[in-house]
């Protein structure tokens, strides 16, 4: 297993590993999911997380975020690459466990949603001490950081056949694309280009004052709602297969353009997912690292 606090300067240059199929949030979607979780964490969580940070994060997890897409590929890491994405059956419109989480040989919990439960099964023995070799706890930290922004990108709970979109070829204004990267990344990007001058911390400043005071306010508490975690992680992956079906396929076929009346009514929920996703990322870091020490039911 890989020491990830003595890796500073190979994570460097994994930032210029390509990494082909689906990456999950943009850098910027995912920034902004650990941004906004950080800054819900309670002392003891918050603690905890720049414990276990290596000493060049300077305590942004954020900062390391982006790592599980830049290492997917490594031998060593190999077998976490199913682990970003559900795929359900072509227009069933539907995701059941049992059913999709699975990798292409069929073996079992071996999608996002089991990757989100395993990870945070692991950081629950982390009150155990330095003397739990099982598992290595950074690493865990930055799966499931990581994760669950992945589970909460609506095409990341996408069909079979077209790999979640992208083998959708679009045109996203005037260049090309496809429907996997327009949620990913393109959205995000003509957002902060349009409407704030391409500065990050002003976007999220918006996201963060929508569900402290705006319009998401009232729905946050429904959002943090969680005892038993596989339940929650299967309600995250239903929402985003609908979202896929009713937002993300619909209306779209290959080589089409999509332009404003696209981003127009898809980037709100865009936003929406990216500030759920942080917001629900903060809950299971809590739970798992604060002062009540009863984490979840399933994690086990």
């Amino acid at each position: 297993m890989v020491v990830l606090w003595r890796l500073s300067s190979l994570l460097v240059a994994l930032a210029l590993v390509l990494v082909p199929r689906s990456h999950g949030w943009s850098k910027e979607g995912h920034v902004l999911t650990c941004r906004i979780a950080q800054g819900l964490l309670e002392p003891e969580a918050a603690s905890a997380v720049e414990n276990l940070l290596p000493d060049y994060a300077n305590g942004d997890l954020s900062s390391l975020c982006v790592w599980p897409d830049q290492i997917r590929h490594w031998y060593r890491y190999r077998w976490t690459s199913p682990l970003h994405f559900i795929d359900t059956p072509d227009d069933a419109c539907s995701y059941e466990y049992s059913r999709d989480c699975h990798d292409t040989h069929g073996v079992k919990d071996m999608c996002v949603a089991g990757a989100i439960q395993n990870f945070t099964s692991q950081l629950e023995h982390y009150r155990e001490g330095t003397s739990d070799r099982r598992y290595n706890m950074t690493e865990a930290l930055l799966f499931l950081s990581h994760f669950m922004g992945d589970i909460h990108q609506p095409m990341h709970v996408g069909f079979t056949t077209d790999e979640g979109g992208n083998t959708i070829a679009v045109r996203w204004f005037r260049h090309k694309s496809n429907l996997h990267h327009v949620w990913d990344r393109e959205i995000i990007l003509t957002a902060l280009a349009d409407y704030y001058e391409k500065n990050l911390d002003s976007l999220q400043e918006d996201l963060v004052g929508n569900f402290t005071e705006g319009i998401w306010f009232d729905d946050v508490a429904s959002w943090k709602e969680c005892d038993d975690l596989l339940p929650c992680l299967n309600k995250y992956a239903t929402e985003s297969i609908n979202i896929a079906c009713k937002w993300g396929y619909k209306g779209v076929k290959s080589g089409q353009t999509l332009a404003d009346e696209y981003f127009n009514s898809r980037m709100p929920i865009v936003m929406k997912r990216i500030a759920q996703g942080g917001v629900r990322l903060a809950m299971i870091l809590n739970s798992v690292f604060g002062d009540s020490q009863q984490g979840f039911a399933a994690a086990t």
